[in-house]
Formats: structure tokens, sequence, C-alpha cells
């Protein structure tokens, strides 16, 4: 007799929003082609007007490059939203059930910070898709900014009372804590959360020309973009402890490489103060500095994915949880580490090496570095809809073997 195979996405969890993360992370990637190839002498950003004028005047090399990112970007926030969306209607039956109170009592309590992640993960996409697709919509962006700021704000509060029930629970109470699972790097979720929060508040800072709007964003990003970077370093010695203890979580082995997008959207909320201060309050950082700074958070990015590689490999991750008969939620996890090195490496290229003179644009050296930068997006465009089909295929109904 027949009977019904559902799919994996339907024994849901918290990870899930991973998948919403990631494909608004792949939204970033694209954008970065219309941010460094598409002039805007009158923003700081490429906005629609700027596209248009591109487009118009470019050659077909250009004109491919913004086709291709304006498509793709339209995609991937579509798919950023469906997936947000579809997570949330999923959250409030899971709520109604005894596995979110038992969650509620665990060490994977902190999965929960992925709902504000993938939030504070649309809002940013959001606003991509107003700068590429909306005419006219600089000229009212010194009224959207505190709209945004106040929404990114809102988010990092809940991001903070959720870790503030998790934290109360197991540090006001001995025994509350399961050090034994503490084993990988998924504690570092709420830093990753925290670290989002913080780079959207920072994009005012980079772009608005309002002294007060410019000051506000540098304050309340570095705010909780230090919170995220305190609790990552506590979270990871801790976790490194319970790994040489008893090795790394087979499942969670993805988060090992949770450190390579919080780097990047440090990196780049540390880019966008800069520029603040640079334009409104005369502090002034030279290309040679940057370059450093970049290189520095580039360096600890390679370090973590060497490691993460290693004990994946070691393990058979790939061979058990993306080509094998298991499915893990977390495996979307590994979108995020490869979507942030294309960006980091687009940003240490064009705002490091370019601005600095060690590198010219469009050099035979320049082109072999942006394919470093487009092999990571498209590997994690491929895994992207890997994952999707693997995870949220249909249902299927299967003949049960007679006894």
């Amino acid at each position: 007799m027949p009977t019904l195979v559902k799919r994996p996405a339907d024994n849901w969890s918290p990870l899930y929003f991973l998948g919403s993360v990631g494909a608004g992370g792949l939204a970033v990637t694209f954008f970065m082609y219309l941010m460094f190839w598409v002039p805007h002498p009158n923003a700081s950003v490429p906005v629609f007007k700027d596209i248009a004028a591109a487009w118009a005047k470019g050659n077909p090399w250009q004109q491919t490059a913004i086709a291709i990112a304006m498509l793709a970007i339209a995609f991937f926030v579509f798919q950023n939203i469906r997936y947000l969306l579809w997570n949330l209607a999923k959250l409030i039956a899971f709520k109604q059930t005894a596995a979110y109170q038992k969650l509620r009592h665990s060490n994977g309590e902190t999965q929960l910070l992925a709902i504000p992640l993938a939030v504070a993960m649309s809002i940013n996409a959001l606003f991509i898709v107003g700068l590429v697709f909306v005419p006219n919509l600089w000229s009212i962006v010194e009224v959207l900014f505190p709209a945004a700021m106040a929404a990114f704000f809102v988010t990092g509060l809940w991001a903070l009372r959720m870790i503030g029930h998790f934290l109360g629970r197991v540090l006001s109470e001995g025994g509350l804590f399961d050090v034994t699972t503490h084993n990988s790097f998924a504690q570092l979720l709420p830093a990753f959360a925290l670290a989002m929060v913080a780079v959207g508040l920072s994009a005012p800072a980079a772009m608005s020309v309002t002294t007060a709007t410019v000051g506000t964003a540098i304050v309340i990003s570095t705010f909780f973009g230090l919170i995220a970077a305190i609790y990552a370093i506590f979270g990871a010695i801790t976790a490194f402890n319970s790994m040489l203890h008893y090795g790394t979580a087979k499942e969670a082995g993805p988060t090992l490489m949770i450190i390579i997008p919080l780097m990047t959207v440090l990196g780049i909320m540390v880019l966008r103060q800069s520029h603040g201060l640079h334009t409104t309050f005369e502090v002034h950082t030279t290309n040679v500095e940057t370059l450093m700074t970049l290189t520095k958070f580039l360096t600890v990015q390679v370090l973590f994915l060497m490691l993460g590689l290693t004990i994946l490999r070691r393990q058979g991750y790939a061979s058990t949880f993306l080509w094998g008969d298991k499915t893990s939620a977390g495996s979307y996890a590994l979108v995020c580490p490869g979507v942030a090195l294309s960006v980091m490496v687009q940003f240490w290229l064009h705002k490091g090496l370019v601005a600095a003179g060690l590198v010219a644009k469009f050099s035979t050296t320049y082109w072999v570095i942006v394919a470093v930068a487009l092999a990571f997006q498209f590997a994690m465009v491929a895994l992207v809809f890997h994952l999707n089909r693997r995870h949220f295929g249909r249902s299927s109904m299967v003949a049960v073997p007679a006894e």
C-alpha cells in the first residue's frame, strides 16, 4: 500500500529561516555588480538613475552585467521574502506544540535568533530593491533613513530580548546548559543576528548628509556591533573548549564557518562608519588603512574557512547531508559563508587594492580576483537551488513492501 513521504521541510525548525537569509545574501552579491561597475557620482551607492544612465551609455558587457544583476536581485529578494513569510507561518504553528516549549528550555533556544536575523536581512534586501528599481527614491531618502533605522533598532531590541531570556535562564541557575552539546558554533547565531542589525543601522552613516542621522547611525550601530563581537568571542571560546572534549557535532559542522559572514557584516559596518566619519565629522582614513582593515577581516575569514572545510571533510558532512539519505535544516548555514566571502572579496578588491593603487581597475589581476568572488557567488547559487530542491521538493507516494 503506498504511503506519503513528506518533504524534509515539513519537519520544520527555526533554522529554515536561514534559507531566507541565504536568498537575501545572494541578492547582495549581485548588487556588487552595480556597486562597483556602475558610476554613481552623486550618491554613495548606485540608484535607479545611475543604472539607467549606465545602461544607455554602456558597452554590451556592462549592459549584460546590469541585466544579470537586476534580474537576480529581483528573483532572490522575492525568494527572500517568500521564505521569510513561509517560515513565519510555520513559526506560528510551531509555537503551539510541545516541541517549541522543549526548544525554549534547551541549548537550541538560540536557534530562534534566526528569526530577527532573517528579518534584518529582509530589511536590507528591500532597501536594495528600492535603490535599484524605484525612480527618484534618492530624493526622499533622508526621510526614509529614520524609518529604516527604527525598523532595525526594534529588530535589534527583539534579538536582545531573546538573548536575555536565554542567558537569564541558563546563568541564573546551574545545570540548565548542556556543555556536551555545545560542541559547535551554533551558539554564535545570536551574534550574527546582532551584527546583521548593526550593519543595517550603519547604512545611513555612509549615505546620509544629515549630521544627526549620520551620528545616530554611527552610535547605535556601534552599540549592536560591539555586543555582537563580544558575544561571538565568548561563544567561540566556550565552544572550542567543548569541541576539544567531545569533538564537533556532525550535524552542526557548518556553524564552524559562521565567523565568515560575521566578519563581512562587521567589516561593512566599519567601512560605512568610516565613510560617515570622513564626510560628516572630518575624521579621515587613508586608502591604505582601509586596505589593512579589510585584509585583517579577510584573513580571519580564510582561517575559519580552512577550519570549517577541514572538519566537514573529515566528518563526511556533504556525503551525508547534501548528497546522502539524511537532511538537515542547518545545511542552509553553508550558504552564508560563501556569500560573505564573495562580498568581502569585492570590497577588499575595490575599496582596498584598487583604491590604494595596488591593482589597476579592469587589469588582468583585477579580473582574476573578481573571478574568485564570482566563483563563490555561483557556487552558492548552485547550492541554494540544490538545497531548495532537496528540502522543498514535492511530497511523494512510495510503495511499502508487503510483510
